[in-house]
């Protein structure tokens, strides 16, 4: 993690425009970080914005402390998942991995953004109500989140790594097209019990005409149909192939 070293900080405040989260206060006349709500995305270190040096190194103590610099700096890659940058692919790459089926949708949630970032606590409380309305949550190898549950089933995390602060992270998983309704449902009640801001992303099979009945709960909910997306052409694992 990062620290501001008070021998060397000169109070000069630059550093505080390059934090991601707002972490980096003013006490006194020097600056300091808030460790509750630095990420450990490491822009300062990196890109070493301090034109005295202060901010300094401290090594990461523990899993979860290392967890959460690998989800937060876009430079890591994650050794389980191979990927770089939160270490998943959101399904971005179905028409290679076949992970969403006939008959199924892709959920994807992306939690926090910068400026703002996510604790543990509310991922954990989306990835339940997810699991809650029928979701059947990624394992690790597709997504880190998984890692830190002791029960997919639930989607509960270990007690231990909820006070963390992320930059972002996303809950990914399946579930059947007749449950779609349910989990949207899930989702605009869990929204007024969290204290961060996320992004849904719907991954479905499209007819010849790039047409889906299931999508039509969205009206029925009053949620806004997309207005963009990624289309994969299915070259990489031919449909037939099933």
């Amino acid at each position: 993690m990062a620290a501001i070293n008070p021998e060397k900080c000169v109070g000069c405040k630059i550093c505080q425009i390059y934090c991601t989260v707002d972490a980096i206060y003013a006490q006194g006349n020097k600056c300091a970080i808030d460790q509750d709500r630095c990420t450990e995305c490491y822009v300062c270190l990196r890109q070493k914005v301090c034109p005295r040096n202060a901010i300094e190194p401290v090594a990461l103590d523990g899993f979860y402390k290392q967890f959460q610099h690998v989800m937060s700096d876009p430079v890591e890659n994650h050794g389980v998942t191979g990927v770089t940058g939160r270490g998943t692919e959101e399904v971005k790459t179905n028409d290679v991995s076949g992970r969403v089926k006939r008959g199924q949708v892709g959920i994807c949630i992306d939690m926090g953004r910068p400026g703002y970032g996510v604790y543990l606590r509310d991922a954990e409380k989306v990835a339940m109500a997810c699991a809650a309305a029928g979701v059947r949550l990624a394992p690790a190898e597709h997504t880190p989140l998984a890692a830190l549950m002791p029960d997919r089933t639930t989607g509960k995390l270990a007690e231990e790594c909820l006070h963390y602060h992320l930059l972002s992270v996303i809950v990914e998983g399946t579930c059947r097209e007749d449950q779609l309704a349910g989990v949207l449902k899930a989702l605009q009640q869990v929204e007024k019990e969290i204290d961060t801001v996320f992004s849904l992303g719907l991954i479905l099979r499209m007819d010849e005409k790039g047409k889906n009945p299931t999508l039509a709960c969205l009206d029925e909910l009053g949620i806004p149909q997309p207005h963009r997306g990624k289309v994969n052409v299915g070259l990489g694992r031919p449909l037939c192939l099933e």
